[in-house]
């Protein structure tokens, strides 16, 4: 039986890459940090901000009610606040009804073109 290498996770991503992720410029995930205290990444020895899964996977909620949902700060801020896991699993069910669109979508070009 072969050996078969682990996949390896980072611990760790840099602003830059968490910008990158969501498209946004750092200075907006820095500006997050200010107005959500759930936002607290780590920093190294020379001051570099170091996210974990846990920072990326709130960030991903805060875009989620900011830039798609159209949230103001201060009702992003208290939906995270007061009612957390509603948020999440809101976002959780509207990124699955995407994916499942976007496959319906792939099947629909599909008979289309052979048509």
């Amino acid at each position: 039986m072969p050996y078969k290498e682990k996949e390896i996770e980072k611990q760790y991503y840099t602003i830059g890459e968490v910008a990158a992720m969501f498209d946004v410029a750092p200075s907006l995930i820095r500006f997050w940090e200010t107005e959500f205290e759930q936002l607290k990444p780590k920093k190294n020895k020379k001051g570099n901000r170091q996210y974990t899964q846990k920072d990326i996977e709130t960030l991903r909620t805060v875009y989620h009610l900011v830039k798609e949902r159209g949230y103001t700060i201060q009702g992003a801020r208290e939906v995270m606040k007061n009612k957390p896991v509603q948020a999440k699993d809101k976002m959780e069910i509207v990124e699955s009804l995407e994916k499942v669109k976007a496959f319906l979508q792939g099947i629909k070009d599909q008979l289309n073109t052979k048509a």
